[in-house]
């Protein structure tokens, strides 16, 4: 990993789950990482339920805007978190891929949104202490 590691959060509308890895990632992780996210079909907004969900925790996404997945955002990033977006994700040698399997918010109550949230936080925090550990 490079000392200032890329991740590329992607799912498909780029308006819920991958918004609140991309929070949470950049809340954890300061500028220790550069942090991104992408659908492979862009909603037209962030889901609100996700916005307040992420505000409980003191993270503001709500100034967040889907993007598209874009073959550049893969190739200019070292990690590649995909969650529900099957096979949109351009594969480049070099770079590392996961997918995390994870409900998708959309349409669902503050209730349904909270744990979802709060499983995106552990798996960042996994994935923050791999990529970038904190030095002493």
């Amino acid at each position: 990993m490079p000392a200032k590691p890329t991740v590329l959060f992607v799912c498909v509308h780029n308006a819920g789950r991958s918004q609140m890895a991309a929070g949470w990632l950049a809340h954890l992780a300061g500028d220790r990482v550069e942090v991104r996210s992408a659908g492979s079909n862009p909603g037209a907004a962030v889901n609100p339920t996700a916005v307040e969900a992420m505000a409980e925790v003191g993270i503001d996404i709500s100034a967040q805007r889907p993007k598209v997945l874009t073959p550049d955002a893969v190739r200019e990033s070292d990690v590649c978190v995909t969650m529900g977006c099957g096979d949109a994700c351009p594969v480049f040698p070099g770079r590392r891929y996961l997918d995390w399997q994870l409900e998708d918010p959309a349409g669902q109550g503050i209730e349904a949104v909270r744990p979802i949230r709060d499983d995106i936080r552990k798996l960042v925090e996994n994935l923050l202490a791999d990529i970038a550990p904190q030095t002493r």
